[in-house]
C-alpha cells in the first residue's frame, strides 16, 4: 500500500506539469492574440483619419494575419485554442481532459487581459480602462451566435485536412466575419471580457459584454449537433 501511495505521489506532480506546460503556452498565445486585436485597432483608429471602414479593414486584416501565425506557431504545442468556447467544444466532442480544460480557460482569460494591458502600454495609453464602445441590440446578439457557430464549424470541418489548413481557414473566417457580422465576430468569451478593458476601437462597453458571452455559449450549444454530424461523417470515411 505504501509503495502504491508513493507511486501515485510521483505520478500526480508529473501529470500536473504535463497539463501546466500547454496551459502556459495557451496563455502566451492568447496574450499575443489580444495584442494583435487591440493593438491593430488602436493603430488603425489613429491612422485612418476618422474613416471607420478603413479602420475596420486594417483591424480585420491584422487580426486575421496574426491569428494565422499564432495557430501555426502554437498549435502543435497547445492546440492554440485561445478561446474557452473552443476548449469546451473539445471537452464535449473530443474527450479533452476536464482538468486540463480548466487550466486552459484560466490561461485564456488571464492571457487576454494581459494582452490588452500590453497593447495599451505599447501605445502609451492608460493601462486600466473601461470601454465606452456601445455594442448592443438584437442584431449584435444574433451576430455573435452566428459568428460562434461558424467558427466552430470551420474548426470542425478542417479535421479531415492536414493541420496547417485549420490555421488558414480560421484566420480567413475571422477576417471575413469582421465584415459580415454586425458584432465584428468576437466569438470568444475571453476576448469579450478583455475588450471591455480597452476604451479603443476594439472595445466593448461592460454592460454589453454579458449578452455577447451568452450568445457565444448559445452558439456553442447550437453548433454541437452540426459538429457531431461532421465528426460522424469524418469517422466513417
Amino acid at each position: 500500500m505504501t509503495g502504491t501511495t508513493a507511486s501515485a505521489r510521483r505520478i500526480r506532480p508529473l501529470a500536473t506539469r504535463d497539463a501546466l506546460r500547454p496551459a502556459g503556452i495557451e496563455f502566451v498565445a492568447t496574450v499575443f492574440l489580444l495584442i494583435a486585436i487591440v493593438g491593430s485597432g488602436i493603430m488603425a483608429e489613429r491612422l485612418s483619419g476618422g474613416n471607420l471602414g478603413l479602420a475596420l479593414l486594417a483591424n480585420s486584416l491584422a487580426t486575421g494575419g496574426a491569428l494565422l501565425a499564432l495557430i501555426l506557431a502554437f498549435g502543435p504545442s497547445s492546440g492554440a485554442h485561445m478561446n474557452p468556447v473552443v476548449t469546451l467544444a473539445a471537452v464535449i466532442l473530443d474527450d479533452f481532459p476536464r482538468r486540463k480544460a480548466l487550466l486552459y480557460i484560466a490561461a485564456q482569460f488571464a492571457g487576454a487581459v494581459i494582452g490588452v494591458w500590453l497593447a495599451h502600454a505599447m501605445f502609451a495609453l492608460p493601462i486600466l480602462q473601461l470601454s465606452r464602445h456601445v455594442r448592443s441590440g438584437f442584431g449584435q446578439f444574433l451576430a455573435e451566435i452566428i459568428a460562434t457557430i461558424g467558427l466552430l464549424a470551420v474548426i470542425g470541418g478542417c479535421r479531415a485536412h492536414r493541420a496547417p489548413v485549420t490555421g488558414f481557414a480560421v484566420a480567413a473566417y475571422i477576417a471575413g466575419a469582421y465584415w459580415f457580422t454586425a458584432s465584428t465576430a468576437f466569438a470568444n468569451p475571453a476576448v469579450t471580457i478583455a475588450r471591455m478593458l480597452s476604451d479603443s476601437f476594439a472595445g466593448i462597453r461592460p454592460g454589453d459584454a454579458p449578452l455577447f458571452i451568452l450568445a457565444q455559449f448559445i452558439g456553442l450549444a447550437l453548433a454541437l449537433p452540426l459538429l457531431r454530424a461532421m465528426h460522424g461523417e469524418s469517422d466513417s470515411r
